[in-house]
């Protein structure tokens, strides 16, 4: 499917992938919150699966990142969250 896009529909697509490591950074930390909220299972499954995804995104170590997720501990995302913001773990470029 060819698009043709606009030039300012092209620099909102190229702003938002400009921006999309500190929105995933964003995201990560909001997920912890809803983590903590959620109410039924199914709503944490949706949860962690978004948090795998923003955390490979961010280049989290595959092997912390699987640990994270099959944890299920919103505690330890938070830890997660923290050293990415702390600068412990480098993001991807």
């Amino acid at each position: 499917m060819n698009r043709d896009y606009s030039n300012y529909q092209r620099k909102v697509i190229s702003r938002f992938y400009e921006n999309r490591e500190s929105h995933d950074e964003q995201r990560l930390g909001e997920l912890v919150t809803n983590l903590y909220l959620a109410t039924s299972e199914k709503q944490r499954d949706r949860l962690w699966k978004q948090a795998g995804e923003a955390m490979e995104r961010l280049g989290v170590p595959a092997s912390r990142l699987t640990h994270v997720v099959n944890a299920r501990d919103a505690a330890i995302l938070a830890e997660v969250v923290k050293d990415i913001q702390s600068g412990k773990i480098a993001k991807k470029k």
